[in-house]
């Protein structure tokens, strides 16, 4: 899937007629697309003066935001964030696709040099939540709010709590 297509099924996520200017979050998502577009094309002047751009976008976006989504993540297409403000999402993490994210949420490690999360497709993220370390978050799993993740979720369940513990999975 190219990153005009991903860009196509993040903006199906949110109904609102002209979401550009209502939903303040697509700004970073479209900055974090951008950023991976800039980093497909061949080398050269514009490539270079492009990365400039993005990156001084990505420094706007998330000081007016208070999302940072750098173009190194692995995020899949159909993200939605609601209430944004405060998501924090490692370089190197990975989300999948059509996941939701609320406000505060982090995606990161536990220390320095320590591996990331790797978060599956219809995962739906609670507000405040964090989700950290070396762990794996199946498919149409639920983070509850204020969660605190450091070990897998199984696909399909419901993990809530500090530490989360899994109260609910699907047959």
């Amino acid at each position: 899937m190219s990153i005009d297509q991903a860009w196509q099924k993040d903006l199906l996520r949110y109904p609102a007629k002209r979401p550009f200017l209502k939903e303040q979050s697509l700004w970073a998502i479209w900055v974090y697309r951008f950023g991976q577009r800039v980093d497909l094309r061949k080398s050269g002047l514009v490539k270079k003066l492009q990365t400039v751009m993005y990156w001084i976008l990505f420094r706007i976006v998330e000081t007016l935001t208070s999302i940072s989504l750098p173009k190194t993540a692995s995020i899949g297409p159909g993200l939605r964030i609601w209430h944004f403000g405060g998501i924090f999402i490692h370089a190197n993490a990975v989300v999948g696709a059509h996941c939701t994210l609320r406000q505060g949420v982090t995606i990161g490690n536990r220390g320095d040099d320590q591996l990331v999360p790797v978060i599956g497709d219809n995962v739906d993220i609670g507000a405040y939540a964090q989700i950290l370390g070396n762990i794996h978050v199946g498919d149409n799993c639920k983070i509850g709010a204020m969660s605190v993740v450091l070990q897998d979720v199984p696909e399909g369940a419901t993990a809530v709590g500090n530490p989360a513990r899994i109260i609910a999975k699907k047959a």
